[in-house]
């Protein structure tokens, strides 16, 4: 037990997970739901939020995790490794909170032949338990081809769908929690003044975006990644991803780079700044304090119990009116295991501003040879006052 304890970076601790469960349970007591069936995969890359909300386990990699969770007693998991591997747990190894029951069986998901027995393991313990109704928690995340073989296994599909419900529990951040997204914001803060010294002329953007990824590694981060690139002065600065990192940067060039990665524990926050070679032009200057009026205008409106779709249509007609064009994405949205959790400040948004909702907020706009944003995150209170997470000044940073 002590040997697993001291291989986990940053548990969640078990009074944490034992409220989740109990959210959880107080749901599917609710919804008539005799157990939960929850898959994810592929936590590096900012998804399976839900996954680890339930169970405090981060799946790394794109083979599966799949877990049965019962109304009541210890979960059944199913994961990666040989046939017919079976280890009962007990609930007693840290690395698998809530656990009884280990099941194995090779998961590739590129390998066709694969794709049935997770299901297979999944659907024989769901009879020999007598589950009759069954929820699942993020099924958009789950891979096509279990759910698929799960119902033709079990010989029906009328699973209850309790996302939205975990949902609006997900999105209220616990101070368990809270203290985690904080120390997130503070690793990204050190992580954007120290990049300073990396951004130069010669070096490659691939180089600044790896050098800012390994300070996060070192500072606690699991996983995430970072946003930007480099271009020369009159050229907009785009949020590239790491296939075009390949420019080279000269004297008097421009770069916006973004931390998208998460702090220690897993939680996601993300935090923006310009860098120029030399001195910032006028246009650059006008177009990113826009670009933050627009981002404070935004936490005027996150009043709670405020409509998400109120707030759309009031930030829109604000960009208009200063000539700007609307956003047709999104520009405010909720963060935590997921990058991108509800609430979506959006149209199709149902939600309201909760308390204790942890907000990234970038306003962005393309304008004519310049791409401008303000990327920060904010923490709206229980007593509805709107925080600002990122404590690096806002602004153009010139080297």
């Amino acid at each position: 037990m002590s040997e697993v304890n001291a291989r986990i970076r940053q548990s969640i601790s078990r009074p944490e997970m034992e409220r989740r469960w109990a959210l959880a349970r107080a749901e599917m007591q609710d919804a008539g739901v005799d157990a939960i069936v929850i898959q994810g995969a592929n936590n590096l890359t900012g998804t399976a939020g839900h996954y680890r909300w339930l169970t405090g386990i981060s799946v790394a990699s794109s083979y599966p995790q799949t877990m049965i969770i019962p109304r009541e007693g210890s979960s059944t998991l199913v994961m990666h490794g040989d046939f017919g591997g079976e280890t009962k747990l007990g609930d007693k190894d840290a690395a698998f909170p809530g656990v009884g029951l280990r099941l194995t069986a090779p998961s590739f998901p590129a390998c066709h032949t694969n794709g049935a027995y997770d299901a297979e393991l999944i659907a024989r313990e769901i009879k020999k338990a007598g589950y009759r109704k069954l929820g699942v928690v993020s099924p958009n995340t789950a891979f096509h081809g279990f759910f698929k073989t799960l119902d033709k296994e079990l010989g029906r599909s009328d699973h209850v769908d309790l996302t939205a419900r975990i949902d609006d529990h997900k999105a209220n951040k616990s101070p368990y929690e809270i203290e985690l997204i904080r120390r997130a914001a503070a690793m990204q803060d050190s992580i954007l003044v120290d990049i300073k010294g990396h951004i130069k002329p010669g070096a490659t953007d691939f180089e600044v975006m790896s050098r800012g990824h390994y300070l996060g590694m070192l500072r606690g981060s699991e996983t995430g990644y970072m946003l930007g690139s480099s271009a020369p002065a009159g050229q907009p600065t785009m949020i590239r991803r790491a296939g075009e990192h390949g420019r080279r940067m000269e004297a008097g060039d421009v770069m916006y780079f973004q931390c998208e990665n998460t702090g220690p524990g897993g939680y996601f926050v993300h935090a923006g700044r310009y860098y120029v070679l030399g001195k910032a032009t006028q246009q650059l200057r006008d177009m990113v304090g826009a670009m933050d009026e627009a981002q404070d205008f935004t936490v005027s409106l996150l009043q709670l119990g405020a409509s998400c779709r109120d707030i759309w249509r009031e930030f829109n007609a604000y960009m208009i009116k200063r000539g700007f064009p609307p956003e047709g994405r999104i520009h405010c949205h909720g963060q935590g295991y997921d990058n991108v959790e509800p609430p979506l400040v959006r149209e199709d948004e149902t939600l309201t501003i909760q308390p204790n909702t942890n907000m990234g907020i970038h306003p962005a706009v393309p304008w004519k040879d310049i791409f401008a944003t303000s990327c920060d995150n904010f923490l709206i209170g229980g007593d509805g006052v709107v925080e600002r997470l990122h404590k690096m000044p806002r602004g153009i940073v010139e080297l």
